[in-house]
């Protein structure tokens, strides 16, 4: 879930906001770790839990949401600002900077699906939340010792009053006329250091632009941020205005991703789970087959294809954000088309034999490679394309993309499991073999191919941050001043 500190990000800098919010990691783990040890928190001998033990574990579990949606859009975002965004190369390291942090949340996760569940199937859950606690207590030591190797930008003001205030004046100059020459609208003449990095002018939502305009009668008021604003206040006013739209038709990915770790493995559960005599594998631990598709396709894209398409298109990332983006949405069609088909072939079985869960690695794997297309591109497309003193906010609006899909899901599921269950014949009942999950599956292929129409559409207008910067050669030294367009 994203957490509110965000929204604060003016009043402390990155490091202790971290650090902060892994202090509720840490009690909620710890709180974990006693309602499993602690013999008065744990559930009585019939295995019914005490009022103490869900007090516990349900607080733990709320420190761990807490704490896991604050420090992780703080964490992204500072990983992202070691890369200097006025030097070309690492520009392009600061590409691959996504893949690779996506690349190794990937492969903990797959740690946490196979040897994690392994060890709470066979050994204990205690045991396993004290594991993920003293890795945890390891990384964090490291990343403190990293401390003096760091770049720090310092915290530019609370984020959403400028943005207030170029809507204020944009109002109260309503009645005025936008100059045929954008260069007659208000900029300061050189960058200060309280609003970063200058924007260029752009041609959509037009209306913002009268906040810039400069009036005679007001000429001495020009410090007055809630009349006159300046072209890169009301640029990065549009920039927060088109996220939106983008946000929304976004939603689908993770509605897509919640299936991953509900039906999929409700329906791995009525399927033959023997991969030997001797092991059988967990329904839970599927999910590592969409983890193994991201860790095979991020090398892939970034190593061999990106190098390629850079060469033919001109383009640092190979591909526009967008583009990536449109390519894991169709992606995610296909995963809920092959899922429709793969459920629709297991009840036409059911009662003759049961059928293997290899079938469902298909449909995993493709999720994975969607997955390494859109929710990588989400998140460059989250902390580009917001005003850079917001870079933590989009990080926490690609988060709540996961966290809004997931509600949705469970939405659709029970408006779904109502309207079909009025027939006798529920879609999603109790009893998966009588139910009809591959119509529900059929369902979601038709909602995310509307979709991604509509993000095709709204990619097609879309007007990328165009940012006034000083390029550098690969040893530092300046060569040139322009305007240069962030992403393509």
């Amino acid at each position: 879930m994203m957490h509110l500190w965000i929204i604060k990000e003016d009043l402390l800098s990155v490091l202790p906001r971290v650090y902060g919010k892994l202090l509720f990691l840490f009690l909620g783990l710890s709180l974990l770790i006693l309602s499993q040890f602690i013999p008065s928190l744990k559930p009585n001998n019939n295995n019914q839990p005490r009022v103490a033990h869900e007090v516990a574990f349900f607080l733990a579990i709320y420190c761990i949401s807490l704490g896991t949606g604050g420090h992780k859009p703080c964490l992204q975002s500072f990983g992202a600002d070691q890369f200097n965004d006025d030097h070309r190369e690492e520009r392009k390291k600061k590409t691959s900077f996504f893949n690779w942090w996506s690349f190794t949340v990937c492969f903990a996760m797959l740690l946490g699906a196979t040897v994690v569940v392994y060890v709470q199937d066979f050994v204990s859950w205690g045991v396993a939340s004290l594991i993920i606690t003293i890795l945890m207590a390891l990384t964090t030591i490291a990343f403190y010792a990293g401390r003096p190797f760091y770049r720090y930008k310092q915290p530019a003001g609370n984020p959403f009053r400028p943005i207030l205030q170029v809507l204020v004046a944009a109002i109260r100059k309503r009645n005025l006329s936008c100059p045929s020459n954008p260069a007659l609208l208000y900029e300061i003449p050189e960058l200060e250091k309280s609003q970063g990095r200058l924007l260029s002018h752009t041609s959509g939502l037009s209306f913002l632009d009268k906040a810039a305009i400069i009036e005679e009668k007001y000429v001495e008021q020009k410090d007055n941020a809630w009349r006159l604003a300046t072209v890169t206040r009301v640029e990065e006013t549009k920039l927060v205005l088109n996220v939106v739209p983008i946000w929304l038709t976004s939603l689908t990915t993770g509605v897509c991703w919640a299936q991953a770790s509900t039906l999929f493995v409700k329906q791995a559960t009525t399927m033959n789970l023997k991969m030997t005599e001797s092991f059988t594998l967990p329904p839970a631990s599927l999910v590592s087959v969409a983890a193994i598709g991201v860790l095979i396709s991020l090398p892939i894209y970034d190593r061999v294809i990106v190098p390629i398409l850079r060469k033919v298109t001109g383009n640092e990332r190979g591909i526009s954000i967008l583009r990536r983006i449109s390519i894991g949405m169709t992606f995610s069609v296909i995963v809920m088309v092959a899922a429709a088909l793969v459920e629709a072939k297991r009840l036409r079985i059911v009662g003759q034999r049961t059928m293997s869960v290899m079938w469902l690695i298909p449909q995993y794997l493709i999720l994975g490679i969607a997955n390494s297309f859109s929710l990588v591109g989400l998140q460059e497309y989250f902390y580009d394309q917001v005003p850079d003193s917001m870079r933590s906010i989009g990080m926490a609006l690609y988060l709540s993309v996961t966290g809004v899909g997931n509600f949705l899901s469970s939405f659709l599921i029970i408006i779904v499991n109502h309207v079909t269950g009025k027939n006798g014949k529920s879609w999603i009942g109790k009893d998966i073999n009588s139910s009809r999950l591959d119509r529900f599956y059929w369902m979601l292929a038709v909602i995310n191919a509307l979709d991604l129409c509509a993000f095709l559409f709204l990619a097609r207008s879309y007007t990328y941050k165009t940012v006034q910067r000083r390029t550098m050669d690969t040893d530092g030294c300046n060569k040139s001043d322009g305007v240069e367009t962030v992403a393509k």
